[in-house]
This record gives C-alpha cells, structure tokens and sequence, in this order.
C-alpha cells in the first residue's frame, strides 16, 4: 500500500489550509486557496486533481490557476458549483470550472485510493468532507472545537444540525485536517459537535 503523505500551508488573508495529499509518486491538492500555486509548486512531483470540499472564495480561488498550469481536473461538490462562476461576495474571486460535480456521497478512485466526498450541508449547500483513508479532509465543516458558520449567504443551520446528527454516528475514529486551523480527531470533537446543536 502506497504511504500517504500530507502537507499544508495556510493560505490569504482568512489561513485558509491548502493540503498536497502525496500518494507514491503523485498528488492531490485539496482547497489551492488564495496565491496557493507558488507553494504548490514547492510540494508536487506529479499533480492529478484538484478537490473541493466546497466552493467558498477562500477554498478555491486559485482553482483555475492551478487547474490550468498542470491541466488536471476540478472535482467539485454539485450543489456549490454555482459559486464558482457567481462571486457571493463581490471580492473579485478569479471563476473557475469543474470537471466533475461531485454527487452527494460519491466515492471515486483515484491513485488506485477510494475518495469519498460525503456531504455534509450547512456552511454551504455542497459543503462535503474527503475521506482518503483514514484522514478526513473537512473544510468549514468542523475544525478543532469548532465548526463553520451558518450566517452566510447560501448557508443553513438546519442542515448543519443534520450533518452534525450524520458525522455523529461515525464510530471511525478519523484524523482531521480542517480548513483552518490546527490537525484534531473525530472522537476529540464529537462532545463539542454536541454541544454546538444547542446553539444553532
């Protein structure tokens, strides 16, 4: 079995996490945010995708860039395809587009791995967590004692309280890499996740 390695650097104003999954002599880049090529540059051998948790600006935005300079395909969740040609936020996000829109739950197979984006609505309508082993890429679905906002536009706390109902009956003890911030474990959030469907 090929071993799995990971780099990440924060990227942009807001430290989005960018991550070069490195699986024998290739590569996956999840979220190229803001400026990510040049740093992607440093990490990669032999890049074959790139993969959305979801298509906020601070995720994507070198999306095209990047897709462009190796030629490699976007995957993306599709019910956050929109946002890749519609700037929610009127910020001048360079538009981008998908490859493959991503169904909910989909596994795919790349570098002979199953990759799983399962869907987890909330902090955006596609937001959606990439399982590649036992790591867990999450983006602004949960990070280390907390989780992503629900007041943006597009977003919907019901939906939150149902992914986090979802995740909460994992019994897979998965390591988590966010979209900002520091490296946790499922069983480490699972009493904040509860917590938190007090509060939405």
């Amino acid at each position: 079995m090929e071993e799995i390695k990971i780099n990440v650097k924060a990227m942009g104003e807001y430290q989005t996490n960018c991550y070069v999954v490195s699986i024998g002599d290739s590569d996956l880049i999840i979220d190229p945010g803001v400026n990510a090529l040049p740093w992607i540059k440093e990490q990669v051998k032999n890049p074959v995708a790139i993969l959305n948790t979801h298509a906020h600006f601070d995720h994507v935005w070198s999306n095209d860039e990047v897709q462009k300079h190796y030629n490699i395909p976007i995957y993306c969740p599709k019910d956050d395809i929109f946002m890749l040609s519609d700037d929610i936020f009127g910020i001048g996000v360079p538009f981008s587009v998908a490859d493959y829109e991503m169904e909910h739950d989909e596994t795919i197979n790349l570098l002979d791995k199953e990759i799983k984006f399962h869907f987890f609505p909330g902090h955006t309508p596609g937001c959606s967590a990439i399982s590649i082993d036992n790591h867990l890429f999450t983006g602004d679905f949960i990070f280390a004692g907390s989780l992503g906002r629900t007041d943006f536009p597009f977003s919907n706390p019901e939906d939150m309280k149902e992914s986090l109902r979802k995740v909460l009956k994992w019994e897979k003890n998965y390591n988590i890499y966010s979209g900002h911030g520091a490296f946790t474990n499922l069983h480490k959030e699972k009493d904040s996740l509860k917590a938190w469907l007090n509060y939405l």
